[in-house]
């Protein structure tokens, strides 16, 4: 039994008060007030050292700390963060083990250090929750692309075009587009595809320029993608979610790049964009990847960007036809509509295994199917 909560102060005082009478047995008084012969003694000693100062609780902080991160340690770990406001502690970790340091403290450690100093709030931990996804087998199989939200820039505003290889995590673009346009999107991938390669299929959402809804199911884009022998994947409509992974890089991306890009010329930003990726690339760690960064995972594709297209081939077996206007395709008499996006090109008819159904491919890609009955 110890102390009373509610008035400990004057019971230290009353107690040591008491105990200073010579006639008082202290065995006896220690007991009454609920105490041990050494803590009575304790805080006999100190009053007769330190005066009431000395009955006041004194911190249990130890005077040495022999397991505290060394204060330059801590510096670096700070300096890392601010460099770098979106990693946490596994990575940060991480990357100071590549830059050579020694002592490094365990990720918890240093999620404690960023949240003593004001580089975490609760509230901003919440958001970060882990994204359950799928995950391509090898590099190049399958690329994720998409548009950034865009952003004021000095004249106009800044329109971020992202790709990035959905197994290792690569970033392979961040261009800084002033639209939205095909023309633009395509010169970009053509600089990917001439140093990269190309993939053997890219996943991307329904919007513009490769919108993907009721009336227009492919565009001019998507089709040069298939012409070019990439398989065109869509996301779901209104699950941003399958493009999980762009989605999470963007978000990175912006805590870590975009808000410094706010009012400065295209340039600026395209500079600022270059930069940031290589970093991205060579030194953010990536949990999902075991802590390595995605450079160590990523190859270069072994296919490469034709200058010049090859012609269109298929099968002895397949029934070709030409898209007519309005997308329109003709067989057995009868009108079909595959998309107005193939006007001019020439798609092969395969039969299925249901009687009456037929396929329609546009190179490797099935567009479309066919019903006779």
């Amino acid at each position: 039994m110890g102390w009373k909560k509610v008035t400990v102060m004057s019971q230290r005082i009353e107690f040591v008060t008491l105990a200073l009478q010579e006639s008082i047995c202290f065995s006896e008084l220690c007991r009454r007030f609920g105490i041990s012969r050494k803590t009575g003694y304790k805080f006999l000693n100190r009053y007769m050292e330190e005066g009431l100062h000395g009955l006041y609780d004194r911190s249990r902080r130890p005077r040495n700390s022999p397991n505290a991160t060394d204060s330059n340690m801590e510096q670096l770990i700070l300096d890392l963060r601010d460099k770098h406001p979106a990693w946490g502690g596994r990575k940060l970790k991480r990357r100071l083990e590549h830059m050579g340091q020694r002592e490094i403290p365990s990720p918890s450690t240093i999620t404690v250090i960023l949240r003593r100093k004001g580089r975490i709030s609760q509230e901003e931990s919440k958001k970060h929750k882990a994204w359950q996804r799928f995950e391509a087998e090898r590099p190049n199989d399958l690329w994720q692309m998409d548009f950034k939200g865009h952003f004021p820039i000095r004249d106009g505003r800044c329109h971020p075009l992202t790709v990035i290889d959905d197994h290792s995590r690569y970033a392979l673009c961040i261009a800084a587009c002033e639209n939205e346009r095909k023309e633009t999107v395509e010169q970009h991938l053509t600089d990917v595809f001439r140093r990269y390669g190309m993939p053997y299929s890219i996943l991307m959402d329904n919007g513009s320029p490769w919108e993907r809804d009721e009336r227009h199911e492919y565009s001019s884009f998507t089709v040069w993608l298939i012409r070019l022998g990439i398989q065109v994947v869509h996301s779901r409509p209104y699950h941003p979610q399958t493009l999980g992974k762009d989605e999470r890089f963007h978000r990175t991306m912006n805590a870590e790049v975009v808000m410094g890009c706010i009012d400065k010329p295209i340039g600026e930003c395209q500079r600022l964009f270059d930069r940031w990726r290589v970093s991205y690339n060579t030194e953010r760690p990536h949990e999902s990847l075991d802590m390595k960064v995605p450079a160590k995972c990523y190859q270069v594709s072994e296919r490469e960007f034709p200058e010049s297209l090859p012609e269109i081939e298929y099968s002895p077996l397949d029934e070709v036809r030409k898209v007519q206007d309005g997308g329109i395709v003709h067989y057995k008499n009868r009108e079909f509509r595959v998309s107005s996006a193939f006007k001019g090109q020439r798609v092969a008819i395969r039969p299925t295994n249901e009687d009456g159904r037929f396929d329609v491919y546009f190179c490797g890609q099935r567009i479309a199917q066919i019903n006779l009955v």
